[in-house]
């Protein structure tokens, strides 16, 4: 069942706990599900776990007698106008008036939650929490209750008494093998693409043991002794004829190896995924980057379970810097707000911050960035409103890891990640991190307007303004006109890379004549120490489309992605090295098999051509306003759909005429044309430069005339 949350929660009664605990227990359960030959491998951070008691409370005024039922997950006392109603009551009588209803609930085995339900008092977005012991029973009967304020409750659209928190599934539909052949030790199963769930067997009889191996490669499945996950089990003889492996899995091929003594009829799938809807769409003259598209857009879903997590092998884990990626390009795809919300609440986790969110300093980074273009994108207050405390305790952690000059520095504990790259520095102060500070700071100053605390957006904005003129001082040459890439103990080291000079591109931190320079001499330049990782191709690739190299940009990923593709990609891959061949292809981390072949950050044509070639930007918070600046890149004609908070804008392009249309918000098309355009609908105003703008309102359709340059 597809879960969001409701735009009319107040409406309807809905469960309700204490905001992020959910989100903490859910991603606790899932990230722990990750096995290596049947041997649990868990994160390697931190764990956080929900309060086991809070206290729930709303104030109503009804205008008549309300009989009200309580469901809760967890013993509770409930209260009514500060006076304690014995026993574990399944119903209730509000009369009417003006009432303070309270209930303090405690569940250790999961979260404390409720679920209220009358015809005027129903638990929903308005209701309060809290964690502490806020309220207790005075010797007359009555509560107490202290001065500390409250926070809202956390809500997904759990919208029926039934629907618990606690048992949420994702959805499943049955998959039966495209393809099955003997081997020397058994059968093989080949479900045709990379997928993920739990494997059915139908007829299953006897007593004795079942194996199976399972590979996103055949080369994997068919290695027993090497293949990372497989089920090795029993039968007594008094099993299901129709069997159901607990625990998914990911794979497109299945061994399965038996004793004699074991039969079984046939060999299907359960497919497990998460219900969304494709709510944005590309497609244009060139059928390989279509195809591209499509495989992207279901590496994207294969990573978008209960949060959006990095590989569905390896590591089924939510990391900050896969996840960040993964928001962007699911503003083109889903835009699943709650996806968003429930992956940054995970990743942050509680009080107090010992480490870096993934123990990774720029992962730490991210995560503020990825609440800045969630803002951008969703025009959202009230979750940084809920979450800005936890905000200003991270940013606060990661300003007292820097050194004495004000840099990031790793300190003990501190992991670097930037990327997978042979000899890539990552020692001293690096520019990259600094930059990722610096664009965390900023989002720190708007978070810090919408949360309404004044002393510190003026701290913010001071500290990303003293840290933007350190970081040009230090690290930008001016002589070399390029950004350096780190220096140690005073001393710049004469090295530069692509990282912090492609971010300072489409971060916008660079003059128009840097952004030339750092084209040049960086982007362009296959001297600077190569990309080898769908990872960072998404910026390296999307700082060019910055500079208008769309044109290069698709031949990039044609080479790129599609070389993937022609070895036999159905999902896209962690890496990947065009100069190797055969298995070393699904080699990684020392291990024959180690790399996944299906990983969230592979999935980055989505966003590159939502973004950079239908052009589709917002401009202010939530699309209110938003720019198109379509950019055929070479291609003789594209269309497409992105979506935005309440609807979509889609465009038609070609080399001579542009449709488009928008369900909300104020739109401004600008487009290059050797001669001035036509239009259907309002006026062209030039720009000069052969450029052109058109305003484009809501709910109206327009076809404009002109000749691409």
């Amino acid at each position: 069942m597809d879960k969001s949350f409701s735009p009319n929660a107040s409406s309807a009664s809905t469960w309700v706990w204490y905001p992020g605990d959910y989100e903490i227990w859910l991603s606790n359960k899932m990230q722990v599900r990750r096995t290596e030959r049947e041997a649990i491998f868990p994160p390697l951070w931190r764990y956080y776990s929900p309060y086991p008691l809070v206290t729930f409370q709303t104030e109503v005024d009804i205008p008549e007698e309300d009989d009200v039922k309580i469901y809760s997950e967890g013993a509770f006392q409930l209260l009514v106008d500060d006076v304690q109603i014995y026993g574990q009551p399944k119903s209730i009588t509000i009369p009417t008036g003006k009432h303070k209803i309270s209930l303090k609930v405690y569940n250790q085995e999961v979260l404390p939650a409720i679920f209220i339900d009358g015809q005027y008092v129903k638990s929903n977005e308005t209701w309060q929490v809290t964690n502490e012991d806020k309220l207790w029973i005075d010797e007359t009967g009555k509560a107490q209750q202290s001065g500390t304020p409250w926070v809202p409750v956390g809500y997904w659209n759990f919208d029926s008494p039934e629907n618990k928190p606690s048992e949420f599934r994702l959805a499943t539909e049955p998959w039966d093998a495209k393809k099955t052949e003997k081997v020397v030790s058994g059968e093989l199963f080949d479900f045709g693409k990379e997928t993920f769930g739990c494997i059915k067997i139908d007829g299953l009889k006897g007593i004795g043991k079942l194996a199976l191996y399972y590979g996103e490669s055949r080369e994997e499945a068919l290695d027993t002794e090497k293949c990372e996950t497989l089920d090795c089990l029993s039968f007594d003889g008094n099993q299901s004829e129709t069997f159901t492996l607990e625990g998914s899995k990911a794979f497109r091929y299945v061994q399965v190896q038996k004793d004699d003594s074991v039969q079984y009829d046939s060999i299907s799938m359960l497919y497990e995924y998460l219900p969304l809807e494709y709510r944005g769409s590309f497609e244009c003259s060139d059928e390989l980057l279509n195809n591209i598209w499509d495989v992207s857009a279901y590496t994207m879903h294969l990573t978008t379970r209960e949060f959006f997590i990095d590989g569905i092998k390896r590591d089924r884990w939510i990391w900050s810097g896969d996840a960040y990626q993964s928001y962007l390009m699911n503003y083109y795809l889903f835009f699943d707000s709650p996806s968003v919300e429930r992956t940054i609440v995970a990743l942050r986790g509680k009080e107090p911050v010992t480490a870096h969110i993934n123990t990774i300093m720029d992962y730490s980074l991210y995560w503020f960035v990825g609440i800045y273009d969630y803002y951008l994108y969703t025009g959202d207050t009230k979750f940084i409103k809920t979450f800005y405390s936890r905000m200003k305790s991270l940013m606060e952690y990661c300003l007292g890891r820097r050194n004495q000059k004000g840099f990031l520095e790793p300190l003990e504990g501190d992991w670097v990640f930037i990327d997978w790259a042979d000899g890539l520095p990552k020692t001293g102060e690096v520019s990259f991190e600094q930059m990722l500070l610096l664009r965390s700071l900023e989002a720190m100053t708007v978070s810090a307007e919408i949360a309404g605390e004044d002393e510190d957006q003026n701290k913010y904005r001071k500290l990303a303004n003293d840290l933007k003129l350190k970081l040009f001082d230090v690290f930008w040459d001016d002589e070399e006109n390029v950004m350096k890439h780190h220096r140690i103990d005073g001393q710049i080291q004469d090295m530069v890379t692509r990282y912090a000079n492609m971010f300072g591109i489409f971060f916008n931190y660079f003059t128009e004549e840097q952004k030339q320079s750092v084209k040049e001499k960086v982007l362009l330049n296959d001297n600077i120490l190569q990309i080898r990782t769908p990872y960072m191709r998404f910026y390296e690739l999307e700082a060019l489309c910055a500079m208008g190299e769309q044109e290069f940009v698709l031949d990039e990923i044609r080479d790129y992605w599609g070389g993937m593709m022609d070895l036999g990609a159905t999902s896209f891959w962690e890496k990947y090295n065009p100069n190797q061949s055969g298995t070393e292809h699904l080699a990684m981390y020392g291990r024959p098999y180690g790399k996944s072949l299906c990983h969230a950050w592979g999935a980055s044509p989505i966003y590159l051509f939502g973004r950079y070639y239908l052009g589709v930007e917002p401009t202010t918070p939530g699309y209110s306003e938003y720019t198109i600046k379509p950019n055929l890149g070479g291609l003789k004609w594209m269309e497409g759909k992105v979506p935005t908070p309440k609807g979509s804008v889609n465009l038609y392009c070609s080399t001579q005429e542009i449709k488009i249309s928008a369900s909300e918000g104020k739109g401004t098309l600008i487009i290059k044309s050797k001669t001035k355009p036509s239009t259907n609908f309002g006026n062209i105003e030039s720009l000069g430069n052969d450029k052109y703008q058109l305003d484009v309102k809501s709910n109206t359709s327009y076809t404009i005339k002109y000749n691409a340059l």
